[in-house]
């Protein structure tokens, strides 16, 4: 058969074409493969070699990118040619590229940020870490020159920050939110601390559980905190005791008190060890109650940490505390009234208190660290507490009217005479024992904390309480058949039970062409076995740091939080005839609050120092609330879930370097909290509609030796009402809390950089000497109200004012 030669010419020209076509096919991928990508993957790094999570890593001209997982590492995958550039960049950090010539095959490269800094002559001001929770990071730095009633709390710190407030000098105690005392959690590395039980008033509070000389970070949540802090209503501290790394020291003396701290750590052990003494007898001798006050307070703390290897660490923490309260009123003279009409009321005394509160607390844990990122820790504790509360008291007082309406030749009319006699003899002793499993894990973006936790409470109290009075010769409640106690409380009560929880959460970063965001959630459950109550709580919080602007943080949280009951809330009593019974109600269920919460921050520069501003605007809604009375700081419940209410407010806050160098801020805080009792809104005992307060640090220009501390609060008054009355009469308000603290101090010796050789001075770091004057201008501010009740059942509130103006002299030696 023959075959055109056109035919022939033109199928070996497509055969050809064929097999370049396969040719091409066959090795143009190979050819892609050996040199057309190239996989770049390493570690982001700040200058102390810690790894930046979230930074961007992206080619140069191009839309390729990814960011840092939480451990700082990234994979990128780029093409091969003459040359790459990567983009190496992150919020608060220098810039950097990195060229890479003809890449291929797979590329380690490791880079180090450097953080954007400005300097202002001798000072460098840097980037700090953002708040992208809702958890708040205090600095505890130069808190230890700040006036301070209480004797140098931490607690005296957190009551200055935004929606915060305390109206007693004398106590350590805080309100947050509209909460009461009760609703604050404390946590010292990861542990619950407890507080005494019986506590009655701010002179009795005596120190607080946390030692200012131990402590490393404070981290405190107004509101929206995280499923791994426990069932509490409104706010979490939370504390971090140091890890010493060298030996050092510090010792601070004043008429208020001595501290004595010592700490020595090497590469695998650290320990700290800490004593304190508080007397409050100085400051209670400006009370209008004079008496033979012997108030003392002391303590020892310790905290031990060992690391044999980089896989096992242990710890310890150990407290003894003894508070002492010996009192024995003599006489009391107080004006009050209106201008129109002035009254006064005299009072003298005969009998005493004595009282003795004696706590123990040990908490032990392992932890081991299968890696740089993740860990488990088993962690032990146990607190118990034995007080003592014993009174007998007994007073003769005069009510009389100085409105100038009568003839007498005092110029004064008697309105009301009467005596009055008060006892108790109120015995607890109480122990909680808890044992507590977490974990802690870094995977890529996400990092993951959970625990378990065992707690066992054992709760025995023997309280008898009475008080007569009598007016005018005649016993109140006036009855014609018998004699009759005006109030009577008798209480014995035993509690032994146990409390199963366990939380998770996550903690997830990413990024896109909005910002930086982060997200946590988390849900926390906890079971009661003696009211076989089981609670369930999720919780979720998000931020972001917005592309358009890096100045501005965006945060929001909401979540279901419980009050679990603790002994005092289900406590239910009974009054018939001023008689009052107490029973243990096994029905009590726990409090709930819903909180939502928008919050924002700004940072800026003005004058050319750095400032941020933050906003939280707040909602509560409350739901299954014990009611309560506060008598001084002392809380009494109901006993019932019988009321429903809220919570709303905004917290404003600026802080900054009002002066360069120093750390000051202001804050502003609105707030209205209420409840619902048998169809009537009422105001809840801690309803504060404002509450500003002023932190401000200074120093003499030129020479920073002298610096200038001053601490100002203005807050609105409490509801009030007579006693055992309950919330319906709390119908009056107490007069606005007003005081001024400030505080001079002068640096005898800054051995900073160690150049002082004396024998003595060389040891030494740092040496304050400082005066401070309390409440500065004076005003009399009212803690809580005798009730005196004539014959006619007339009841008149005479005030019982806190701490006039006084002196403090301190000394604070640093080594």
């Amino acid at each position: 058969m023959n075959v055109p030669v056109s035919i022939k010419i033109k199928d070996c020209v497509i055969m050809k074409y064929c097999a370049l076509l396969a040719l091409i096919t066959i090795f143009f991928p190979a050819a892609i493969m050996a040199q057309g990508t190239a996989k770049v993957s390493g570690i982001v790094m700040d200058q102390d070699n810690n790894p930046i999570e979230i930074a961007s890593v992206r080619v140069e001209g191009q839309v390729i990118g990814t960011v840092t997982d939480l451990k700082g590492h990234y994979s990128i995958t780029v093409a091969s040619k003459d040359s790459v550039v990567l983009i190496y960049s992150m919020l608060g950090y220098n810039t950097k590229k990195r060229v890479l010539r003809n890449p291929h095959g797979e590329i380690t490269l490791n880079v180090v940020l450097l953080n954007t800094g400005i300097e202002l002559g001798e000072v460098t001001v840097t980037e700090t870490k953002r708040q992208t929770g809702m958890t708040e990071k205090i600095k505890p730095k130069g808190s230890k020159l700040m006036p301070d009633a209480s004797g140098g709390n931490i607690e005296s710190l957190i009551a200055t920050q935004a929606g915060v407030s305390s109206h007693n000098e004398l106590s350590s105690q805080y309100n947050v939110r509209g909460g009461s005392f009760d609703e604050n959690i404390v946590y010292v590395n990861g542990v619950e601390i407890y507080r005494p039980l019986l506590i009655r008033s701010g002179q009795q509070e005596g120190l607080s559980f946390i030692n200012p000389d131990m402590v490393q970070d404070i981290g405190f949540s107004s509101g929206g905190y995280e499923a791994k802090y426990g069932d509490k209503m409104s706010s979490v501290l939370d504390i971090t005791y140091k890890k010493p790394e060298k030996m050092e020291g510090a010792v601070s003396a004043s008429l208020l008190g001595a501290n004595v701290y010592a700490g020595y750590g090497n590469k695998h052990f650290s320990m700290t060890h800490g004593i304190r003494y508080k007397t409050n007898r100085y400051l209670l001798g400006s009370l209008e109650t004079k008496g033979e006050y012997d108030p003392s307070f002391l303590d020892y703390q310790t905290y031990l940490n060992w690391m044999p290897n980089k896989r096992w660490e242990f710890g310890f923490i150990g407290n003894i505390s003894q508070n002492k309260y010996n009192f024995t009123p003599k006489d009391r003279s107080t004006k009050f009234g209106t201008i129109a009409s002035v009254q006064e009321f005299k009072v003298y005394f005969g009998g005493q208190e004595k009282d003795l509160f004696q706590t123990y607390f040990g908490s032990g844990s392992v932890t081991y660290h299968l890696n740089s990122y993740n860990n488990v820790s088993l962690i032990g504790s146990a607190f118990r507490t034995k007080e003592k509360e014993t009174y007998d008291i007994t007073g003769q007082y005069w009510l009389s009217s100085l409105d100038g309406s009568t003839s007498n030749e005092s110029g004064s009319e008697t309105v009301g005479v009467g005596t009055y006699m008060e006892h108790a003899r109120n015995y607890l002793r109480a122990d909680v024992r808890s044992l507590t499993f977490t974990g802690n894990h870094l995977i890529k973006r996400n990092q993951i904390k959970w625990g378990i936790e065992l707690k066992k409470e054992i709760i025995k109290d023997k309280l008898r309480e009475w008080e007569m009075r009598d007016s005018a010769g005649y016993s109140l409640p006036r009855s014609s058949n018998s004699v009759e106690l005006i109030y009577s409380l008798a209480s014995k009560n035993e509690i032994n039970s146990n409390r199963y929880s366990f939380y998770a959460q996550d903690t997830y970063k990413f990024s896109s062409e909005m910002g930086l965001f982060t997200l946590n959630a988390g849900v926390r459950g906890s079971y009661w076995n003696w009211n076989k109550e089981f609670i369930f709580s999720p919780r979720v919080s998000f931020a972001l740091i917005p592309g358009f602007n890096e100045d501005l943080t965006f945060r929001a949280a909401t979540g279901i939080y419980y009050q679990a009951p603790f002994y005092k809330e289900f406590r239910d009593t009974t009054s018939v005839e001023g008689n009052t019974i107490v029973t243990l109600n096994r029905n009590i269920k726990s409090q709930q609050s819903i909180h939502y919460v928008l919050a924002g921050d700004y940072k800026f520069r003005a004058l050319g120092r750095p400032f941020k501003f933050t906003t939280e605007m707040y909602f509560k809604k409350l739901n299954n609330l014990v009611p309560y009375n506060i008598d001084n700081v002392r809380i009494s419940y109901y006993g019932k879930n019988i009321s429903s209410g809220y919570a709303a407010g905004l917290d404003m806050k600026l802080f900054g370097e009002f002066v360069t160098g120093t750390d000051s801020w202001l804050c502003l805080s609105l707030m209205q909290t209420e409840e619902k009792i048998n169809g009537k809104w009422i105001p809840r005992p801690t309803d504060q509609r404002y509450n500003i307060s002023l932190y401000f640090s200074d120093y003499f220009p030129g020479n920073k030796k002298w610096k200038m501390n001053l601490k100002a609060c203005w807050a609105d008054g409490l509801p009030f009402g007579p006693p055992h009355s309950g919330m319906e009469k709390m119908v009056f308000r107490t007069p606005p809390y007003r005081r001024v603290d400030i505080g001079m101090s002068r640096q005898l010796i800054d051995n900073e950089d160690n150049t002082y050789r004396g024998r003595i001075s060389r040891h030494i770091r740092n040496m304050w000497l400082g005066v401070d004057v309390f409440n500065l201008l004076g005003i009399n501010n009212v803690n809580s109200y005798y009730w005196v009740t004539d014959v006619y059942n007339n009841q008149y509130a005479v005030p019982n004012y806190l701490t006039s103006r006084q002196i403090n002299v301190r000394l604070l030696l640093e080594f």
